[in-house]
């Protein structure tokens, strides 16, 4: 394991987890891919928390706390139209959205709901939290 990126880790920790906010910040300071740190985080035990787009890392799944994303009410059509184009069919990935929403001056969870509201599914994350490659 990259050290620095594991030393990195260890001083944004918050409440023994690493927020996916400050991963994303410490690929960007260390310069390396977000999967870097994703996978990095999952080799030292540490969990990903506070979903950006609202998904995970909020509380007890079995609680049904997990995520915070809700469907929006109405979703704008602008915002539905760029969401379907970047969708391959209905799957749609973390950076998709991320690309959407900031293309739009959204906030990432803004789109993610809208996304939910859509029945779209969001299939890959940029830290690699899923899906989850197969072990060999």
């Amino acid at each position: 394991m990259d050290e620095r990126i594991h030393q990195a880790m260890i001083e944004r920790l918050q409440d023994g987890q690493l927020p996916c906010n400050q991963a994303f910040a410490i690929a960007h300071i260390l310069e390396v891919e977000p999967q870097a740190v994703g996978l990095a985080a999952e080799n030292a035990g540490i969990r990903i928390s506070r979903c950006q787009l609202g998904l995970f890392g909020y509380g007890p799944k079995a609680e049904g706390k997990h995520k915070i994303v809700h469907a929006m009410e109405n979703v704008p059509e602008r915002l539905a139209a760029r969401l379907r184009a970047a969708a391959d069919g209905q799957d749609i990935t973390c950076k998709a959205i991320w690309e959407v929403a900031d293309g739009l001056g959204l906030k990432r969870i803004e789109a993610s709901s809208a996304v939910e509201a859509m029945g779209l599914k969001v299939s890959r994350c940029q830290l690699g939290c899923f899906p989850r490659p197969r072990q060999g």
